[in-house]
C-alpha cells in the first residue's frame, strides 16, 4: 500500500489561499514557533483591511460576546466583544489564533463564524468580504488540540511547513533585520531548523520534538528572540548573555552562538571596509565570514556598495554570492543595488545563481 504524504504550503502560499478565498475558513496547522501568526501580517499587507488577532485559549465566554436586555421586546440580544472589530462594519481579517485549544464554549460561541452564508459572532453578522482563518498545532505534537468532526467539516485544513534555513534567512531574517550573528549561526548550522517530522532527526537535539523531554529548542520565534538578545549584549555581562541565551534556544544552541559571538570581535571594522576595501583584514575562519556577510548586508547603503563589492572581490565566490543574492531580493536596499555599476556587473556575470 503506497503511504501518502500530506502536501505542506509555504507562508506565501497559504496566503494566497486565504485571500482569494475570503469565505473558506482555512485551518492551519503547524509546528510552535513556525510563524502561524505571522499570516495575519502578510494578508493585511495583500487586503489594507484591519485586523484583529484573538487568542483564543485566554478567553473566556464574556471576552467573546454579551447578552444584552432588550428590555421594551423582553429579550436577549449577544453583544461581540470590540476585539473582534465587526462594530466597524467594514471587512476585517480575523485570526482565531489557537483556536483548537479554546475552551469549548468559547468553540461554540465563535462557531457560527464559520458558516458559509450567514457568518456571525453572537447576533452581529461578519460584514461581507472579511478573512476569517484558524490556527492550531498538529496532533502530533501533543499540545491538547481538539476539533469535533462537525467542526471538522466546515473548515479546510493546511499545514504550514516549517521554514528551512535558506527560506528562513531570505524571507523573514534577512528583511526584518535578524542580527547578523544569528543568521550567521543558522546559515553554518541549518539542521537547527529541520522539522522533527523529516527522517533522521532523532538525535537532533536543537529542534522541538515532542517524543522527548525538552526544555527551550530552536524555532523560528525563538531566534527572534535570540535576536534582540545578541543586538543587546553590550549591557549585560558574558554570563547574563550566555544563560539568557540558553533559556531560549537551549544549552547546545547557547555555546554554538556564543563562538559566533567571538567572531564578532575579531573581525574588521565596517570603516575598515568602507575606507580601505583592498587592504582591509579578511578573515580565515568560515564562522567568521559568515557573521561578516551577513553584517556587510545589514550596513550596506547605497553610498558604501561599491567599496563593499571590491572588498568581496577577495572573498571566496561562496560568500559574494551569499551577500549579492540577498541584497537582489531584499525588499528596501534591491533598488540602489541594481543602480549600482560594480553590482550589476557581478549580477551579470553571475547570473546562473541569482
Amino acid at each position: 500500500m503506497q503511504v501518502q504524504m500530506k502536501t505542506k504550503l509555504n507562508h506565501k502560499q497559504i496566503t494566497d489561499l486565504i485571500v482569494a478565498n475570503p469565505k473558506v475558513r482555512f485551518y492551519v496547522t503547524g509546528e510552535p514557533g513556525i510563524g502561524k501568526s505571522a499570516l495575519i501580517k502578510m494578508i493585511r499587507e495583500r487586503t489594507g483591511y484591519d485586523t484583529a488577532y484573538v487568542d483564543v485559549p485566554t478567553l473566556d465566554l464574556g471576552d467573546v460576546a454579551m447578552p444584552v436586555v432588550d428590555h421594551e421586546s423582553r429579550t436577549t440580544r449577544y453583544y461581540p466583544n470590540a476585539r473582534f472589530k465587526l462594530h466597524l462594519g467594514k471587512p476585517v481579517v480575523i485570526m482565531l489564533d489557537e483556536w483548537t485549544k479554546g475552551s469549548t464554549p468559547v468553540k461554540n460561541m465563535t462557531h457560527p463564524m464559520f458558516e458559509v452564508d450567514n457568518p456571525r459572532l453572537g447576533d452581529v453578522p461578519v460584514p461581507a468580504g472579511s478573512i476569517v482563518f484558524l490556527t492550531g498545532n498538529l496532533t502530533t505534537d501533543g499540545v491538547g488540540d481538539s476539533m469535533q468532526a462537525h467542526s471538522r467539516q466546515r473548515v479546510t485544513e493546511v499545514e504550514l511547513m516549517k521554514p528551512d534555513a535558506e527560506y528562513w534567512l531570505e524571507n523573514f531574517a534577512v528583511p526584518n533585520g535578524i542580527n547578523p550573528i544569528v543568521c550567521a549561526w543558522v546559515d553554518r548550522h541549518p539542521y537547527c531548523l529541520a522539522s522533527y517530522t523529516d527522517e533522521g532527526q532523532e538525535g537532533n537535539e536543537l529542534i522541538f520534538n515532542p517524543r522527548v523531554p525538552q526544555g527551550a529548542v530552536v524555532s523560528p520565534r525563538t531566534l527572534e528572540k535570540l535576536s534582540g538578545i545578541v543586538t543587546n549584549r553590550e549591557h549585560y555581562d558574558t554570563d547574563s548573555l550566555l544563560a539568557a541565551m540558553q533559556g531560549t534556544v537551549g544549552y547546545s544552541a547557547a555555546e554554538s552562538v556564543m563562538a559566533f559571538i567571538r567572531h564578532q570581535d575579531s573581525l574588521p571594522s565596517y570603516k575598515s571596509i568602507i575606507d580601505n576595501p583592498e587592504t582591509a583584514q579578511v578573515p580565515q575562519d568560515q564562522g567568521a565570514i559568515a557573521v561578516l556577510s551577513y553584517g556587510l548586508l545589514e550596513k550596506v547603503e547605497r553610498a558604501t556598495l561599491t567599496a563593499i563589492m571590491r572588498y568581496l572581490e577577495r572573498i571566496d565566490l561562496e560568500w559574494q554570492s551569499l551577500f549579492c543574492v540577498n541584497l537582489a531580493r531584499h525588499k528596501t536596499k534591491n533598488n540602489f543595488a541594481f543602480e549600482n555599476g560594480a553590482f550589476a556587473k557581478w549580477c551579470a556575470t553571475n547570473q546562473d545563481i541569482l
